[in-house]
């Protein structure tokens, strides 16, 4: 069968499986079976004539007619992304998508501000994936979404990144925590306190690290979890103390599980930021949802405009 006949479902499971490398990955981002991503990945390399990849103990490679399909796929798949756009422009803004991707720790707001969009422009589908930040980096780089709220821009993409609202970190404990209730702490009394903190790479353990550098902290690590409830339980059981987004601990300080340590220099500031790659353009329902950030988050509890009073800017970030 001569590769023509190859179908565009075939280009993009494929195309999926060449990005992660993995069939069980790639059989969760498009909601298949491993059996289903395996059977369509082999029917394309019949239409090829070749196989496209190989499986060498748990890594999976792709052969030269392989990484020749890969560079096809997504060249077929960009323009078709391209057309879309171009559609979706001569229709205007009501007829359109969105797709959105968040860091976890922004869907404790994320999810609300695109419900509002949605019913502000409830014929344009919205798609919202939520993962850590190397998934979003992933994601980014790929140019796999619209749009990606995150709390720090890469370091190694050239994107434009605007701040759009203020993410405070605060650093939190059990509420008969030793320091709870005191006032004015100094940042030096943390030095071999048991921290639960996030895992590498995570924005807010870098904001946590810098502050404990510029301080000359040596916290002691108890924990690094990957999950902000996993952090706010492990807290609240008294294991330790955490810094995290104020916007993930707002029930837990209402209710008294969780009470802020007044330690002198907290809540640590930072922004959250939308962004997108440099270069690409933006569909209508994209350029109006992330204009709708910068109204929407003032009426968001816990979520206030970045400080500059002349509002947000862009740049453009790079390595």
């Amino acid at each position: 069968m001569p590769i023509r006949h190859a179908t565009l479902h075939q280009l993009r499971v494929f195309d999926t499986l060449a990005r992660h490398r993995s069939v069980t990955r790639a059989a969760e981002e498009l909601h298949l079976s491993p059996s289903a991503i395996s059977i369509q990945c082999r029917q394309l390399a019949e239409s090829v004539g070749h196989p496209l990849y190989e499986q060498v103990g748990r890594g999976l490679h792709l052969t030269a007619a392989g990484e020749i399909v890969s560079r096809s796929c997504r060249d077929v798949l960009d323009r078709l992304e391209q057309t879309a756009l171009e559609l979706a422009s001569m229709q205007g803004l009501e007829c359109g998508s969105l797709r959105l991707a968040i860091l976890t720790t922004a869907k404790y707001f994320g999810p609300r501000l695109l419900g509002e969009f949605s019913r502000q422009h409830p014929e344009i589908e919205v798609m919202l994936f939520v993962g850590n930040r190397q998934q979003l980096l992933e994601r980014l780089a790929a140019n796999r979404d619209d749009l990606y709220i995150l709390g720090r821009p890469p370091e190694r993409l050239r994107v434009i990144a605007e701040p759009f609202a203020e993410n405070r970190l605060a650093l939190v404990a059990s509420a008969d925590h030793t320091l709870a209730g005191e006032t004015d702490i100094a940042p030096v009394l943390l030095n071999g306190l048991p921290f639960i903190l996030r895992e590498e790479g995570s924005g807010t353990r870098r904001a946590a690290e810098r502050f404990f550098d510029d301080h000359g902290i040596t916290p002691r690590t108890r924990m690094e979890l990957g999950s902000n409830e996993a952090i706010k339980q492990t807290v609240a059981g008294g294991l330790g103390v955490a810094v995290l987004s104020e916007s993930t601990v707002q029930a837990e300080l209402a209710s008294g599980e969780l009470v802020r340590l007044d330690v002198r220099g907290f809540p640590l500031r930072s922004d959250w930021f939308v962004a997108h790659l440099a270069g690409k353009k933006l569909s209508p329902a994209a350029v109006a949802f992330r204009e709708s950030l910068f109204s929407m988050t003032d009426a968001l509890k816990g979520v206030s405009h970045a400080s500059d009073p002349t509002g947000p800017a862009s740049r453009t970030v790079s390595c």
